[in-house]
């Protein structure tokens, strides 16, 4: 019975996990067909902000108007900092690069940003980084792998895997019909890279970044599955969008940009298993000390249970 229930878990939570990441391609391709359409880089931004505070502003005054702090200055500095990085340069560097770029190869390049994120966290001393670990050495190799895909998007194009094809719906021709953007690969990239590092700066400063539909469905699978389950499927992604691209936008495909996706892949797994070990090993020195110094931690204990009942006395 309870393995039958552990294995109905399971289930729902790759399904959820699934579902996130369809609902996150769709946007990818929505988005792409309303800069297609001719709507202004500067305007949509400020359609789905506003949108995203008429859905999110009940739920955080009444579910947590006991619970937020008081507005400080320092809070305030905080916030406009976060809004910066995570409103203003992410999603304005996001909409350039998908202006010049395919949805497919945007995707693929936003898997940069937990590598982003490690060299970022490293530089400001926030994450670990010892070489002569094998889950340290991990991260610098997936962190440099990820890069070099990135890279190798950027500056080589190569050759079409496949002809060029034609929407598979009339929604999807007029999409793109309606506006015919000129597509600059290089400069494409180098938005999209903004945009991740952006990203990365916003996840360094709050920690967990997410919003409207996906807030709730990707706090839902770290809850149930960890962090490190959930971005595991983060390339799935990549997939959806090149398929729904391609049936929807007639996007093309070319090898540079699939070769460097590969590797942009490989080196997101290495960072997440670098991460996932470190935990590991952690969690295993905590265990060992705990076991060594039995009496210590017992007399640690009594120490902070006579100090509770001291300022209960008081």
């Amino acid at each position: 019975m309870g393995r039958d229930s552990t294995v109905s878990e399971k289930v729902k939570l790759i399904i959820a996990v699934l579902s996130l990441q369809l609902c996150l391609a769709g946007f990818h391709v929505v988005s792409r067909a309303a800069l297609n359409m001719g709507i202004s880089k500067i305007v949509f931004p400020v359609y789905r902000n506003m949108i995203a505070l008429v859905l999110l502003a009940p739920f955080a005054y009444f579910l947590e108007k006991k619970d937020r702090p008081p507005l400080t200055f320092s809070l305030l500095v905080q916030f406009f900092l976060l809004a910066l990085c995570g409103i203003t340069a992410n999603q304005g560097f996001y909409l350039l690069g998908l202006y010049y770029l395919s949805p497919t190869y945007a995707s693929a390049i936003q898997n940069t940003v937990p590598a982003i994120t490690f060299a970022m966290a490293a530089a400001l001393r926030l994450e670990q980084v010892n070489i002569k670990r094998r889950h340290g050495l991990a991260k610098v190799v997936g962190t440099v792998v990820s890069i070099g895909g990135a890279t190798v998007i950027t500056l080589y194009k190569g050759l079409p895997v496949l002809l060029h094809t034609e929407p598979h719906s009339k929604l999807g021709a007029l999409f793109v019909a309606s506006s015919n953007p000129i597509l600059n690969w290089t400069l494409g990239c180098v938005y999209i890279l903004g945009n991740c590092v952006a990203w990365s700066g916003w996840m360094v400063l709050q920690g967990l970044v997410a919003c409207g539909l996906s807030l709730s469905l990707q706090i839902w699978c770290i809850d149930r599955g960890g962090p490190l389950f959930t971005a595991v499927f983060q390339p799935v992604q990549t997939v959806l969008v090149a398929i729904m691209a391609a049936m929807i936008l007639g996007d093309q495909l070319y090898t540079g940009g699939i070769f460097g996706s590969i590797l942009i892949v490989i080196g997101l797994y290495f960072v997440l298993w670098g991460k996932s070990e470190e935990k590991k090993a952690t969690s295993q020195v905590v265990d060992q000390d705990l076991t060594r110094h039995p009496l210590l931690n017992q007399e640690s204990s009594h120490k902070d249970n006579e100090a509770a009942a001291a300022t209960d006395i008081a």
